[in-house]
């Protein structure tokens, strides 16, 4: 990865990174890469950002789609972001911008929130591009921690560019959240969802639980569905709620993305039932340990977890330590008895609990949304 050089980035490229962070934004927050922006800036006085003779159009693979974004006191030559797996990385994409513009970005900086990749997967490495292209610096937020694609930089400063690394890095990891988990940790970045009673129930006493939540707490659910890789559920679930596990649309249609749909347990599934119409593809993960279900998910590139089974699926990935964050949906109802949102822990007393750092509260309807993180030294 490199280390962070001594020279400070400008107020301007800050302001570019800040471009940039909103420009990795639009990319899709499920897949296998991580979201990334790139802004090219004019080098002040030099004589990058010349029209070339011949302008190059659209069709040559840039991300135009209209005049780049402002950056105050800055000459914008391109800018691009990563649109998923297979499409060209950002900084391929925003030199693809400038092709199109009929700009030359030599001499220019490149202002990218991940350190350029050095590696060839399905797209070429991005550090040779820049190389090719002629930048003379470049501006990053987040060095790679992926050990198979990292190396962007070193080979950046070899080639005498000027490398700065580490600018707005909280910014940029932020952003990278889930997929840093899943590369530094080696497994996908888990999401625990929980929908309870304020009393903590799932379930009446009957057996009972549809519905707990309103309808705004189940549209908010299903758009948490359409941003994740895999959705997991256990046998126990499978067999007595009869789930489709899809993502929904307001309007109920099927979500555009359909995240795989993950069923953990030995029990056999019905060859019938909801899970055999239409969403994403079905897999029956034969164990009851949540490490070796992850380690499957990871290598089918599944980096964002969503578990939803009952109690005991939850209380298993919880003793297990591989939950990054709860999603809980609480809403304002009592049943003073009735299954528990999480099973037995093997917690005997208070002292021993696990606390939560809360994140965010949103009223959802009636109900509230209460977004934690686990704390990794609570692992």
């Amino acid at each position: 990865m490199g280390t962070r050089t001594a020279v400070e980035p400008a107020e301007v490229e800050r302001d570019a990174m800040a471009r940039a962070l909103d420009l990795a934004r639009r990319g899709p927050v499920h897949g296998p890469n991580p979201r990334v922006g790139c802004v090219l800036l004019a080098a002040p006085g030099a004589a990058a950002g010349a029209r070339r003779t011949a302008p190059e159009g659209p069709g040559a693979g840039g991300s135009r789609t209209g005049e780049p974004g402002p950056v105050p006191g800055a000459r914008v030559l391109g800018e691009g972001w990563h649109r998923g797996a297979g499409t060209p990385h950002a900084e391929v994409a925003a030199l693809a911008d400038a092709r199109a513009r009929g700009l030359d970005v030599r001499g220019a900086t490149a202002v990218v929130t991940l350190e350029p990749c050095d590696h060839t997967g399905r797209t070429g490495p991005c550090s040779v591009a820049l190389l090719e292209a002629g930048v003379a610096r470049v501006v990053v937020a987040v060095p790679d921690p992926n050990p198979a694609a990292a190396g962007g930089a070193a080979r950046l400063r070899a080639a005498g560019v000027e490398v700065v690394l580490g600018v707005e890095e909280a910014a940029g990891r932020a952003l990278l959240g889930p997929w840093l988990v899943a590369v530094e940790r080696g497994r996908p970045h888990v999401i625990l969802k929980l929908a309870a009673t304020l009393d903590g129930r799932v379930a009446a006493a009957d057996g009972s639980s549809r519905w707990i939540t309103s309808p705004e707490a189940r549209a908010h659910a299903h758009a948490l569905r359409g941003e994740v890789d895999a959705l997991v559920v256990g046998t126990g679930t499978a067999l007595a709620d009869d789930p489709a596990l899809t993502a929904r649309a307001a309007d109920g249609a099927l979500a555009a993305h359909q995240p795989l749909r993950v069923v953990v347990g030995t029990r056999d599934l019905p060859a019938g039932g909801r899970l055999a119409g239409p969403g994403g593809e079905v897999l029956h993960l034969r164990t009851r340990d949540p490490r070796e279900a992850l380690a499957t998910l990871h290598a089918r590139e599944a980096r964002r977890v969503l578990v939803e089974g009952g109690p005991t699926l939850a209380a298993a990935f919880l003793r297990a330590g591989v939950v990054d964050e709860v999603h809980a949906y609480v809403a304002p109802v009592l049943l003073g008895a009735g299954r528990s949102a999480v099973g037995d822990l093997g917690i005997g007393t208070i002292g021993d609990a696990l606390r939560l750092r809360t994140r965010e509260v949103r009223p959802l309807g009636p109900d509230v949304l209460v977004v934690a993180d686990v704390e990794e030294e609570e692992r």
